[in-house]
């Protein structure tokens, strides 16, 4: 796949290639993990095999019935019901409305969205959206369900109920492709692996060798993030600079147990009422912790003029020494502006927390948690 820009003035190693020598089987019932940082042409593989994009050269040969769910309410028209577009969804799966009817019920309970059925698609939010449409794509039984990272748009809970339905999914023998940062959920719901970068294969497998190759691939670079300047939309308000610090640590992006972090985001836009949601994950994709600027505190200092620059602040560290990744989803007006997954890194080395000195990055478990031993009874 590659960029046709200005082709006629453009040589052939001035083309940008999405994809190049791509090629890969995957058999029925199989469950492929898509892994890679961003940019590396994992969604643009995605939308080949969804048919919504031609590849420039080479060939797709796909044996079944395919749902996709690639971005937010893909599939949906904005005019039309949540009710409606469920109907018009399962048509253009090629189901008769009796195979629709018959899970309806299921689709409905499953999204959360049953007083809504009857509002246009164009009022739903972005979560409301995505729990519709991925609801809609599990349960009207495709036998090929191709999904990107959209479901990091939904809440914890919701997340959780999506690996357990992809988990029932492929358990029933349907065959899964399915993009994410999370390396823990892919390590969990795949048998495959297929890692890209800079639009090649690097490895294709089995999922626990391809994640060790793409994790050992991660650049050392760590506690800063330069935003993308390509394919922007100018009307988000999107990151355009994270930098990661800690008072106790001479190197940026690397933090002392029980130091304080400072996490320091630049936006395109000044704004006042930014939802910033933050998950902390270890080096396997696992969530950690979790907060967003919207469940305010009485120290939280938000209610200044608008402005382009966020801080989050952590007074003391309980992450135990290793590598850790940041995802960053924002909302603005309950609008999906940015997300960042996989790609923000910051390393913790050793510290003192509450006393305690742990310079033995082997013990296990990734954080540290207070307490107090005390001799004979209390």
């Amino acid at each position: 796949m590659r960029s046709v820009d200005n082709l006629d003035h453009e040589t052939e190693e001035e083309l940008h290639h999405a994809l190049r020598d791509v090629s890969f089987e995957l058999n029925e019932g199989g469950v492929l993990g898509i892994i890679g940082r961003n940019g590396a042409g994992k969604s643009t593989l995605l939308k080949i095999l969804s048919r919504i994009t031609e590849p420039t050269s080479g060939t797709v040969r796909i044996r079944g019935r395919v749902a996709s769910l690639l971005e937010v309410g893909t599939g949906f028209h904005p005019e039309l019901s949540g009710r409606e577009n469920v109907y018009l969804n399962g048509t253009i799966l090629g189901m008769h409305k009796k195979e629709i009817d018959s899970k309806f019920d299921e689709i409905v309970d499953f999204s959360g969205v049953a007083k809504f059925l009857e509002t246009p698609i164009k009022r739903y939010s972005s979560g409301m959206r995505v729990r519709l449409a991925f609801a809609v794509a599990a349960f009207l039984d495709p036998e090929i369900l191709i999904i990107d990272e959209v479901l990091a748009v939904g809440d914890a809970a919701f997340q959780k109920k999506c690996t357990s339905r992809m988990g029932d999914i492929a358990k029933g023998g349907r065959t899964v492709l399915f993009v994410s940062h999370q390396i823990g959920v892919i390590q969990q719901l795949c048998t495959k692996g297929l890692y890209l970068a800079g639009g090649r294969v690097v490895e294709y497998g089995e999922i626990n060798p391809v994640v060790e190759s793409y994790n050992r691939s991660q650049s050392s670079e760590a506690g800063e993030w330069t935003g993308r300047t390509e394919g922007q939309d100018s009307n988000k308000c999107k990151l355009l600079e994270l930098k990661i610090s800690s008072d106790r640590s001479n190197h940026r992006g690397v933090i002392a147990l029980g130091g304080p972090i400072c996490f320091t985001f630049i936006f395109s836009k000044k704004v006042k009422a930014l939802d910033i949601r933050i998950t902390i994950r270890d080096s396997s994709g696992n969530a950690l912790s979790y907060f967003d600027s919207w469940r305010r505190s009485q120290d939280d200092l938000l209610d200044g003029d608008p402005s382009d620059t966020f801080e989050c602040y952590i007074p003391e560290s309980p992450l135990r020494p290793g590598r850790y990744t940041l995802d960053l989803v924002t909302h603005l007006n309950r609008e999906l502006q940015d997300q960042i997954l996989g790609e923000i890194t910051f390393d913790v080395e050793d510290g003192v927390y509450r006393g305690r000195t742990f310079p033995y990055p082997s013990i296990p478990g990734p954080v540290c948690i207070d307490h107090i031993w005390k001799i004979g009874s209390v």
